[in-house]
């Protein structure tokens, strides 16, 4: 298992533009592997929309991501950056 201390960096939060690219990109790419995030002690696995979203989390929110399975390196990467990537405003 593989973690990462992710920083979301989108200006309006994990809303359901972002939620829905991130799992869409699990869900294509690493169908294989188990993806949890925990904020403040509150632990989802990230298998649908709903779950990702009643995290909350806002702009400058951390969480850890963690993953298992066959290529969890590549995994991990690829998702975290999907956490800190500014889908509404992204940069010039």
């Amino acid at each position: 298992m593989k973690e990462r201390i992710i920083k979301v960096r989108n200006k309006a939060g994990i809303h359901c533009r972002p939620s829905s690219m991130i799992l869409s990109t699990i869900q294509q790419k690493y169908p294989m592997h188990t993806f949890i995030i925990e904020k403040d002690g509150e632990e989802v696995e990230l298998n649908s929309i709903l779950n990702l979203i009643s995290l909350g989390l806002a702009c400058e929110t951390e969480a850890c991501l963690s993953v298992s399975g066959p290529d969890e390196d590549k995994a991990i990467d690829e998702i975290g950056d999907l956490f800190e990537y500014e889908f509404d405003f992204p940069p010039k």
